[in-house]
């Protein structure tokens, strides 16, 4: 695994959507753990917003996942102390289709992200456009296809 120190600067930018912080922290999906171990090591920075973050909270008290109040609370506290708090500073220049997910393409521009994971079709869609942004919309596991 390729861990550094988190204080370096040299880490990676990313935005995580919802599906795949619930794949990290209640799904344990064995696909998305090298990319947790990444992120809990420093070797990359998460980004997250007000927006993002509500999202998640909400999500987590959905009833059918069955995640306890004090399970939630642990859940999002961990993944607050974890990632960068950067309020988005404008709309992305790439639209999605589904305007709830939207929220993490204008977070991804507006702090300059290298990567969006997520599972979410409509985003994934996206992936060809965002690289001329500068912006990799992939699925988790595809981080260790780059790293290769």
């Amino acid at each position: 695994m390729h861990c550094i120190d988190r204080t370096s600067g040299a880490s990676l930018r990313a935005v995580f959507d919802t599906n795949v912080l619930l794949d990290f922290w209640v799904f344990d999906d064995a696909a998305a753990r090298p990319l947790l171990a990444r992120l809990e090591c420093g070797a990359i920075e998460a980004v997250t917003s007000r927006a993002c973050i509500d999202e998640f909270a909400d999500v987590l008290g959905r009833i059918e996942l069955g995640v306890g109040a004090e399970a939630r609370q642990s859940i999002l506290a961990r993944w607050v102390r974890i990632a960068t708090p950067i309020e988005p500073t404008g709309a992305a220049e790439l639209v999605c289709s589904d305007p709830d997910d939207q929220k993490f393409l204008d977070l991804a521009q507006s702090a300059d992200a290298a990567w969006l994971f997520t599972r979410d079709r409509a985003l994934l869609e996206l992936a060809p456009g965002a690289r001329r942004f500068g912006l990799r919309i992939a699925q988790p596991a595809d981080l260790l296809s780059v790293e290769a």
